[in-house]
This record gives structure tokens, C-alpha cells and sequence, in this order.
């Protein structure tokens, strides 16, 4: 059995929600789905994430700032 690094390291998400000056509220009411602060909050750290929540994460950040972002812009594995 191997064993699933689970904690990557700071994503870019977190660079580029830094960069816009955008908290992890702004995501949490932007999207229509259900996200929560801490499915943000692990995005951003690094913690490894379903596909389903990354897509949810992708569109908040899309719907938000009005841009096409796809998921290689936002996580690195």
C-alpha cells in the first residue's frame, strides 16, 4: 500500500487571492454550491482535495472576479 502525500504546500490559489485582495468569505458568498471557510482554507494550504471541491472552489474564484481561471491556474497537483 502507498501512502497519498495529502499536505502540497501553498497553492497558487493562495497567490492569486492574495494578489486580488480576495478572503476566503468572498468565495463562500459568491458560490452558489456549498463551500465552506475551511474547504477555502485547505485549498490554499495545500491540503489535498476531492474534484469535486476543487471545481466548486474554481467557479466561486471564477464567478467572483469575472475571469476563466481553469483548475492547473489554481492547484499544482
Amino acid at each position: 500500500m502507498t501512502d497519498i502525500e495529502r499536505n502540497l504546500g501553498e497553492q497558487p490559489l493562495a497567490a492569486i487571492m492574495e494578489t486580488a485582495e480576495i478572503k476566503s468569505h468572498d468565495l463562500v458568498a459568491a458560490s452558489t454550491e456549498h463551500i465552506t471557510h475551511k474547504m477555502v482554507s485547505r485549498a490554499c494550504k495545500g491540503r489535498r482535495l476531492t474534484g469535486n471541491v476543487q471545481h466548486k472552489i474554481l467557479r466561486a474564484l471564477c464567478k467572483h472576479t469575472g475571469t476563466g481561471y481553469a483548475l492547473s491556474d489554481l492547484f499544482n497537483y
